[in-house]
This record gives C-alpha cells, sequence and structure tokens, in this order.
C-alpha cells in the first residue's frame, strides 16, 4: 500500500468578521490563550494543531460554512459539546453515535462557521 501524500489534520483556519471577539470566544471554548496574534490572523495550539482565526476582508473567502467541517477531536463529548452550547454555538448536528464507540457533533460558532466534535477511542489509529 502506498504511503499518502496528506499526513492529517493539521489546521482549521475560520474567516471571521471580528477578530478579538472571535479570539475572546475561542480563548474563552479552548482555555487557553493563542500562541500567535496579530491583527493578520490569531493561532491557537489545540493538542498539537492549529486553530487558526483570519480577519474576514474584501475579495477574501467569506465567513461561515462552506461545504468542509473540520473534526476537532475531543475526549469527553458530552462535557464539551456542553461547554460549545453554553458559549453561544448553535447545535446543527448533536452528538450522536456512529458506530465502534465513536461520536461525532456539529455545532456553528457565533460567526457563520462549522465545528465540528469527534469522540474517537481508536484514535490515533496505525496505517
Amino acid at each position: 500500500m502506498q504511503a499518502s501524500a496528506f499526513l492529517g489534520l493539521r489546521s482549521a483556519i475560520y474567516e471571521v468578521a471580528d477578530l478579538e471577539r472571535a479570539k475572546a470566544w475561542y480563548g474563552a471554548l479552548l482555555g487557553i490563550a493563542p500562541y500567535f496574534d496579530e491583527p493578520f490572523y490569531v493561532g491557537f495550539n489545540v493538542g498539537g494543531f492549529e486553530l487558526g482565526l483570519h480577519p474576514a476582508e474584501s475579495g477574501a473567502l467569506p465567513a461561515g460554512p462552506g461545504g468542509a467541517v473540520p473534526y476537532w477531536g475531543v475526549e469527553h463529548m458530552d462535557r464539551a459539546w456542553a461547554r460549545l452550547i453554553e458559549l453561544g454555538a448553535a447545535s446543527m448536528n448533536p452528538p450522536q453515535d456512529v458506530g465502534g464507540n465513536i461520536r461525532v457533533a456539529v455545532a456553528q460558532d457565533p460567526f457563520g462557521n462549522l465545528l465540528g466534535l469527534i469522540e474517537n477511542p481508536h484514535f490515533p489509529n496505525p496505517a
């Protein structure tokens, strides 16, 4: 079997209309401060993966769902989901078991972006 050129999820970057508000909201959700904080980009290190916030600009990608949903791993779906909803995210697809003790959910953050959660006791799985 040939190895994939893709190494796995590294970053999810969201376009946001209000960078300061988004930085505060994601900081509260994640419980951490950004490791990179500039007017043109804010980056959080979430378990070795990047959650980036980019100010929405004229002619750039629009904020909100664009057909792709990045899924962020969580150890405790119910706690993570409750925290999302508590902080103002809207439920798109509430937590559900998709088999093999794997649970997924999708919320929409206050800025229109889709935020997927996955509780997967089998990850990482060796190739």
